[in-house]
């Protein structure tokens, strides 16, 4: 560029360029601007007169890592030191270090890591698999609330136990489950009993009982809401009954509406989740019966009136010959993951 600044007069910067080979214009801007400045050292590279020696940062490391302080925050090592009466850097500083040797991050202890396997269970027929729950009913008293536990057939959606009571703990769960297992004549490894993990679920006695009774317990897994959808939808559906007052004078009225309740959704509601049978039905297996009775009116009107069954000869919907709670996907149906869950399933409920 000295070139192009000394060159003659009568020569022309264009033509100067054309014969040093230089981009017109980078030399009209650097005859516009000067010379540029010399390159200025970056704050990375260069030495930062309050910055730690290394004899300092070598001690503010060995302190972090030190059996006293190795499970400790920088923050409270800080504080703690220079309680003491010694500063050996800031706060940012400790958290530099650390992060320079890879050490940054939660210091103390950890759990490790839970892997709970996806409850995977299916039920063929009646008194294959029981799901049961806890709900919560209000009284006209302000933070009152009853707990209402009830226990379903996964295949029939029966409600085969209920209790009513002021309190939730796992003596009482003790007792509804040994009397239902009790009155249903349930033999030995026959009963899979699905529930959440809630405290009375959980509990050593409540899990020893159903071991003595051979009775195989399968838990949901934490935080996970549709484990244990059937028990779910069974409260939904007891909630938004037309008679459910929302909240209840006492305890006495609370039983009366459950009685009322139970009993028509056990011997009159049409589940849709069983073909429009009724648990009751489907539980005792009367429903082949009244499937008949109900193919026999189909078969009458259809030989009455054939035009208005346009896709041909009415069939009566039957109940699912398998209900599942998780389901094996279809595509992997066959896979590794299905042989593993299924038939491993009671053992693993076991260790829980």
């Amino acid at each position: 560029m000295t070139l192009i600044a000394d060159k003659p007069k009568r020569l022309s910067v264009s033509a100067a360029c054309r014969s040093l080979g230089l981009n017109r214009s980078s030399v009209y801007l650097w005859l516009q601007m000067g010379p540029p400045k010399p390159a200025q050292r970056s704050r990375q590279t260069s030495a930062q007169p309050r910055a730690l020696s290394q004899v300092e940062r070598k001690a503010v490391l060995e302190t972090m890592n030190s059996d006293a302080f190795k499970d400790q925050p920088p923050v409270a090592v800080y504080h703690q030191l220079l309680q003491q009466g010694v500063y050996l850097a800031s706060i940012s500083t400790m958290h530099r270090l650390l992060r320079t040797e890879k050490l940054h991050g939660e210091r103390r202890q950890q759990r490790t890591p839970q892997h709970h396997a996806v409850p995977r269970l299916q039920a063929h027929a009646p008194n294959e698999v029981w799901t049961w729950d806890i709900t919560k009913l209000p009284l006209v008293q302000r933070s009152v609330y009853l707990s209402l536990y009830v226990v379903m057939d996964l295949f029939s959606r029966y409600v085969v136990a209920w209790m009513l009571s002021r309190k939730e703990n796992s003596g009482l769960a003790k007792q509804l489950m040994t009397e239902a297992v009790n009155r249903y004549d349930i033999a030995p490894e026959q009963l899979t009993l699905h529930q959440d993990r809630g405290s009375p679920m959980t509990a050593i006695s409540f899990l020893d009982t159903l071991a003595e009774r051979k009775v195989v317990a399968s838990h949901s897994r934490p935080q996970v809401s549709n484990d244990n959808a059937f028990s779910e939808s069974q409260f939904k559906t007891a909630k938004y009954q037309p008679d459910y007052p929302g909240k209840f004078r006492d305890f006495n009225h609370a039983r009366e509406w459950c009685v009322d309740y139970f009993e028509w959704y056990n011997t009159q509601h049409h589940h849709s989740g069983l073909a429009g049978f009724t648990p009751e039905q489907v539980f005792t297996g009367r429903h082949i019966a009244v499937a008949q009775n109900k193919q026999a009116a189909l078969d009458e009107m259809y030989q009455k009136h054939p035009e208005r069954f346009v896709t041909g000869k009415p069939k009566v919907a039957m109940p699912p010959e398998t209900v599942a709670i998780n389901p094996v996907p279809i595509e992997l149906q066959g896979t590794e993951e299905d042989r593993v869950n299924f038939p491993t399933l009671k053992a693993a409920a076991r260790s829980i």
